[in-house]
């Protein structure tokens, strides 16, 4: 039987991959673990699959890191993940300039503490010119209140009288986004076996195939994300038009 990654096209991956890794808590409690110790072994599977997109030519990978409702667990295991991030980035700033990689943050950094703002702010600005992935990280980040500032961007443009109200499209509050500049999410893979999207990517994931596993997200391989690229591939993206359409 051949491997999932065999069976993939690779002239036909999504530009973009977004993922809401799910499960790191559960993962840890069904072992007995505290609960940061399954955001420490999420780590390592982010480094797996940012790898296995890079080799793959994927053009953007959006992580779900920390969510704006993710201030509310207990402090330590907020101060836990915060210490994980920053070593995260910090150790990783090498493999992400030998890579190509450029990395790019979505969300509302200002809240994080203030050094990991200077590691995140360091590493975005030194990997600025890469050509490579764009690993997007979603920090403190929430879908509602990203379209609530974009809005609020317009607003202030309509008060100030440089914007009509009849002149704001899609395309203007996309540019107001935190994801401006990168194309929508192809495919949004959730770990974990939750099914909703948890204030993720709300706009940007209108037309996205979902797929959802119940693998917990330190237990997600690179052949369990070979095999949901390959299940992409299997759908039939069709954006409001018939089938029939699509053939013509």
């Amino acid at each position: 039987m051949s491997s999932p990654s065999n069976q993939l096209d690779r002239h036909s991956l999504p530009a973009h991959v977004a993922i809401i890794m799910d499960g790191n808590g559960r993962w840890a409690q069904n072992r007995g673990m505290i609960r940061l110790l399954g955001h420490k072994s999420g780590v390592k599977t982010v480094k797996k699959i940012v790898t296995a997109a890079s080799e793959l030519g994927i053009k953007v990978l959006t992580l779900y890191a920390f969510s704006t409702e993710n201030w509310k667990r207990p402090e330590q295991e907020v101060s836990g993940l915060m210490s994980l991030l920053k070593s995260y980035l910090e150790n990783e700033l090498s493999t992400m300039l030998d890579n190509n990689i450029k990395l790019r943050c979505m969300g509302r950094k200002k809240q994080l503490p203030e050094e990991v703002q200077h590691v995140l702010n360091s590493s975005i600005n030194k990997t600025a010119n890469n050509t490579g992935l764009v690993l997007n990280l979603a920090l403190s980040y929430g879908g509602r209140s990203e379209i609530t500032r974009a809005a609020r961007n317009l607003a202030k443009m309509c008060a100030a009288g440089t914007l009509h109200p009849d002149e704001i499209t899609e395309d203007l509050l996309e540019e107001n986004l935190y994801s401006a500049g990168l194309p929508d999410p192809d495919l949004l893979i959730r770990t974990g076996g939750e099914y909703r999207l948890s204030n993720f990517l709300l706009w940007q994931a209108s037309y996205a195939e979902l797929y959802i596993t119940e693998t917990n997200w330190p237990d997600f391989t690179q052949e369990d994300f070979h095999r949901a690229l390959t299940i992409y591939q299997e759908r039939q993206r069709r954006f409001g038009k018939t089938g029939d359409q699509l053939k013509k």
